[in-house]
């Protein structure tokens, strides 16, 4: 029987496990020996429900509409008395250097739901300050918050591992923000959102204890992980490290395969930001890509190394899980079997993107005639600014038989940012002829490669430009746009969203918000 957020019991099985400081605090402090510090969600003077995940609601066994008593809690008013609400203690590699004792800034944990033998927690962002918010107000405002509430579900929807969204509500107060870092603060709306995964554990959890020296508690936290999330790992000693560590390694593999399909950019991939569950975590200055380009970097402060640019995630992946299994070293007596594991992770990811890449051209194998292909391809849709989305859905469409340079280029023409010289447009037609010739040899149907290409390639992505107006739009009071995407979304590889399934408009190339982001918000 569904019920209100507000009669739930809520499970607080992390604070009750672990060390940690009992006291509520939102002034800035060192907390050795501690996993998290006690915290409290700061009121908000008048918050309005701008949205609910009534699909997400129903997982959590919740009502599909929600009382004011639940809505209080959403916007950090009220707290029920099953809940022990907490900020989480952690560190992290930022921009490749350590940054010691980080911890959730702005987010705050109510605790966890546990409905048909899974775990939920409930984590609020945007919610005030805690003893890690360090410098920042603890706040976030409606414009970063839109983004991530609806990014977060349309990742779902796409079939990428991710958190999700449960509410997204207007705080009613205003929050002061230098959005580029430029001197040029302003007010803006406040907002919350309610995050909801398995868990928020990450890689930096276990990171502060290794550095701090902690070996009691980074014991106790390996225990508690893979008795609660891996449970499947029966093995014991050095092996169960082993066992654990390629289980984080695979399900990273995949998460980073799942965003190289859908042309997805993170941003900022610190360790801090990456989930031992292979979740996406922590969406910031993120973006799909629009035209193809392998160095393209949402985020401003990722400028000018480009360190997060979109070929980079795996090889940062990887240099991330090298710093994650140095954090697991004292739990070992061989090091040399978890560095043995580490290098896996190239041999996990070449596997799974392969995998991949054949099922979005539709092919039944990939090898290295497929390989050589695809590196020629990428240099081509990188040099032609070829729009990674619209591309792969008209390839899906495209004439399986023999056409003309001038047919082919037609058939296209929707997903170049730029008219084409005579050159740009023999080297485009080639390729497509070489790609004829390797769907010739396919022991997949016509039919059936097609159905394989529609269920790899999303037809609908939320491209930055559509966030950044429908939260400007809403700002102003107007939802429509907002509804919209939200509704597209659930359907990203249908035909329901083409109402949005065109290129970016030129306007969106260089305007604030469309194309870079900070990290502020």
């Amino acid at each position: 029987m569904p019920d209100q957020l507000h009669s739930k019991e809520f499970k607080n099985n992390f604070v009750n496990m672990f060390n940690g400081v009992d006291e509520v605090s939102r002034n800035p402090q060192q907390t050795p020996g501690s996993l998290y510090t006690r915290a409290m969600p700061s009121a908000v003077s008048n918050p309005k429900l701008i949205s609910y995940s009534i699909d997400l609601g129903e997982v959590l066994g919740l009502n599909s509409t929600l009382d004011s008593e639940s809505i209080e809690i959403l916007a950090g008013n009220r707290v029920t008395k099953t809940m022990i609400p907490y900020a989480a203690c952690y560190g992290g590699y930022q921009f490749g250097h350590w940054a010691n004792q980080l911890g959730d800034g702005r987010a705050i944990t109510l605790g966890e739901l546990e409905r048909k033998n899974q775990i939920f927690e409930i984590q609020l962002k945007g919610s005030g300050r805690t003893a890690y918010s360090r410098r920042g107000d603890g706040r976030a405002v409606l414009r970063s918050s839109v983004r991530e509430y609806l990014m977060s579900e349309a990742m779902f929807y796409l079939g990428v591992p991710t958190t999700r969204a449960l509410s997204l509500v207007d705080t009613g107060d205003k929050v002061l923000r230098d959005m580029f870092y430029d001197g040029n603060a302003d007010y803006e709306n406040g907002a919350i959102v309610a995050r909801v995964a398995p868990s928020f554990l990450r890689f930096g959890n276990f990171q502060i204890l290794f550095a701090r020296g902690e070996a009691e508690n980074l014991k106790s936290l390996f225990d508690w992980t893979t008795n609660t999330f891996f449970s499947f790992i029966t093995s014991s000693g050095d092996e169960k490290v082993v066992d654990f560590f390629r289980e984080v390694s695979k399900r990273t593999s995949k998460m980073i395969t799942e965003w190289m399909r859908v042309g997805f950019v993170h941003g900022v991939m610190n360790t801090d930001n990456m989930s031992v569950l292979g979740l996406t975590i922590d969406y910031g200055p993120f973006s799909f890509l629009d035209n193809f380009d392998p160095t393209f970097t949402p985020n401003t402060t990722d400028l000018p190394g480009r360190r997060y640019a979109f070929a980079s995630q795996p090889s940062i992946a990887f240099w991330n899980l090298q710093r994650f299994a140095e954090s697991l070293m004292p739990l070992m007596n061989d090091h040399q079997l978890l560095e043995n594991e580490v290098e896996n992770f190239k041999s996990y990811y070449q596997s799974d993107y392969f995998k991949m890449m054949s099922n979005k051209f539709g092919l039944s194998h990939f090898d290295s005639e497929e390989r050589e292909f695809l590196i020629e391809m990428e240099n081509c849709l990188y040099e032609l600014e070829v729009d990674m989305t619209l591309f792969y859905q008209y390839l899906i469409d495209i004439e399986r038989s023999e056409q003309t340079k001038d047919a082919t280029i037609k058939h296209f023409e929707d997903c170049f940012y730029s008219k084409l010289s005579e050159s740009q447009e023999r080297e485009f037609y080639n390729l497509i002829k070489i790609y004829k010739n390797l769907l010739s040899k396919n022991s997949f149907g016509h039919e059936e490669s097609c159905q394989i290409m529609r269920k790899s390639n999303p037809r609908f992505i939320l491209r930055n430009y559509l966030l950044h107006e429908a939260s400007e739009k809403l700002e102003s009071g107007d939802s429509t746009l907002f509804d919209e995407l939200y509704e597209a979304l659930k359907n990203p590889y249908s035909k329901n969203g083409d109402k949005f399934f065109k290129k970016r408009p030129e306007w969106a190339e260089k305007k604030a918000g469309c194309s870079m982001l900070s990290c502020s918000s």
